[in-house]
């Protein structure tokens, strides 16, 4: 276990806009900023989404396709860097208008709008690890 203090070195809210990536438009902005680590929250709709289950069985990521408008109910997530640049890991709970609830790794999801908030750290804590369960 990793428990420890942070400092929080900036906090800044992200428009996510219309026809946006919502994983891609994370990672934007922690370029543009100079982000290297950070934690994100955020809420918004979606027309489409990608969304990635990882089977522990098959030892791999599968990935299910909503073409259909989406609630990003919440979308959690952390911000990281490695020699491509910021990578963002977004999970999202996506709800449809009976309410009924998908989620899973958001890999990709055409934006209708969206908001989030992301909290930078000074120090990196956010890896790329070499773990199974990572997308």
């Amino acid at each position: 276990m990793d428990a420890r203090e942070l400092a929080v070195s900036a906090e800044y809210r992200v428009a996510i806009e219309e026809g946006d990536d919502w994983r891609e438009a994370i990672e934007h902005a922690a370029d543009v900023e100079g982000i290297t680590s950070a934690w994100f929250t955020g809420t918004g709709t979606v027309n489409d989404a990608d969304v990635w289950h990882y089977d522990p069985a098959a030892e791999e990521h599968r990935a299910v396709r909503f073409d259909e408008p989406l609630t990003v109910a919440v979308c959690v997530g952390g911000v990281g860097v490695d020699a491509d640049g910021p990578f963002a890991r977004p999970h999202a709970v996506l709800t449809r208008p009976s309410g009924q609830a998908v989620g899973g790794y958001l890999n990709a999801a055409t934006a209708v709008e969206g908001t989030v908030h992301l909290r930078a750290f000074d120090e990196q804590v956010v890896d790329r690890p070499a773990v199974a369960t990572d997308p």
